[in-house]
């Protein structure tokens, strides 16, 4: 294990190659250049030193693709260029979680405050240039999913005909306002949508997941909204199962207090410590970064489970080397492992309806995966600073 590993900055080339080989795969941020290219950058104001500025505005969508990779940010373009994103994403069965951000409504492209169907048609067309860059780079459709804090997701991927899957970030976080005013907002919805009522618009709408905040299931904020809250164990977890029915719900942020139990519970978790040599949770469990891609099987994660922080290191080097990489499993294997995590998670979909049609790398679209956020995780603002490269 390497304790000298440094957290490169979030959403950068360094961090999203290592989080993509460490984990399950990888979440970031896309926004449009003010002369049309993706970048992948999650603030609304270029995450650069004010005195680095080149221009009297700091909206990111105001720049253009060369003043943005000029300051160290990556273009989507080249973050699918490199071979070892490539190959993980395209041949090894990791996941990418693509959030489109909407521009300030003051920016470019950001269409007034007002402007519904200028909203729909900006990210519909922010949907369409990342369609035909994973089409260009072969990334399977069963490795990716769209979506964004956006009221008008359905109708921006019904206009973009996408055939990728998508959701819409609930409750709603609006592009514009302080983190407490927007946290206001979106405490309103919070409060009115209860676990079993975000399962079923998201299915109802065509979603293909469940993108969730992490107060869903952890007191004492699960208890808010109106309705029966949901849970990591015990009768709420039965509850918001009987809903789920197999619909990933990818909870966000996953920290590394409660990881067991969001990975426990069935559920996948988007998490800012990708470092290596965290291999020791604080609930007092051995730490398997690649639940999905590198999946253990019941009698493998009851020794998993049995580790002690005296002996894990030990345990963890014994599994990894008999572990089984989902690539590389056989028929018999992969329908072991299925039939596996339908009965402990409840998934209503067959072993045989799961099965069929996979991508040979990839594991099925319901299986509980462990995911880098922005990479290799969440970075202090600036996120660059371009004088001292």
């Amino acid at each position: 294990m390497d304790s000298q590993w440094v957290q490169p900055p979030e959403n950068t080339l360094e961090s999203l190659k290592h989080a993509i080989q460490f984990n399950d795969g990888v979440e970031f941020d896309l926004r449009l250049t003010s002369d049309g290219a993706l970048i992948v950058h999650h603030d609304s104001k270029l995450a650069i030193p004010p005195t680095d500025h080149p221009h009297s505005y700091s909206w990111t969508e105001n720049h253009t693709l060369d003043e943005l990779t000029s300051f160290g940010f990556l273009s989507f373009q080249q973050m699918l260029d490199d071979s070892t994103i490539a190959s993980q994403w395209r041949d090894q069965g990791k996941m990418g979680c693509i959030e489109f951000k909407r521009p300030h409504p003051k920016a470019l492209y950001g269409g007034g405050y007002f402007g519904h169907q200028r909203h729909v048609q900006h990210v519909a067309n922010m949907v369409k240039k990342a369609d035909l860059l994973l089409e260009e780079h072969e990334i399977p459709s069963h490795n990716t999913v769209y979506y964004a804090f956006h009221r008008g997701m359905e109708a921006s991927i019904r206009d973009a005909q996408t055939s990728r899957p998508w959701a819409e970030l609930k409750p709603y976080m609006p592009p514009f306002g302080n983190y407490y005013s927007k946290r206001v907002r979106g405490g309103l919805q919070f409060l009115f949508t209860p676990l079993s009522r975000l399962i079923h618009l998201h299915r109802k709408a065509g979603a293909s997941m469940v993108p969730c905040a992490v107060d869903y299931f952890v007191p004492p904020k699960n208890y808010i909204p109106l309705g029966r809250s949901g849970g990591l164990s015990g009768k709420p977890a039965q509850r918001f199962r009987k809903h789920q029915r197999g619909i990933p719900i990818y909870v966000w942020p996953t920290s590394l207090k409660i990881e067991h139990s969001i990975l426990e519970a069935g559920l996948t978790g988007l998490t800012d410590c990708s470092d290596p040599s965290t291999t020791w949770l604080p609930s007092g469990h051995a730490r398997w970064n690649q639940p999905a891609c590198l999946p253990l099987d019941t009698s493998q994660k009851a020794v998993l489970k049995g580790a002690s922080k005296d002996d894990h290191l030990d345990v963890l080097r014994e599994l990894h080397d008999v572990a089984i990489p989902w690539l590389e499993c056989d028929a018999a294997r992969r329908k072991q492992l299925v039939e596996e995590w339908r009965k402990q998670w409840s998934w209503e979909a067959t072993t045989d309806a799961i099965l069929d049609g996979l991508n040979a790398a990839s594991p099925p679209w319901q299986a509980v995966r462990l995911i880098g956020h922005r990479g290799s995780g969440k970075t202090p603002r600036p996120v660059l600073t371009p004088h001292s490269m």
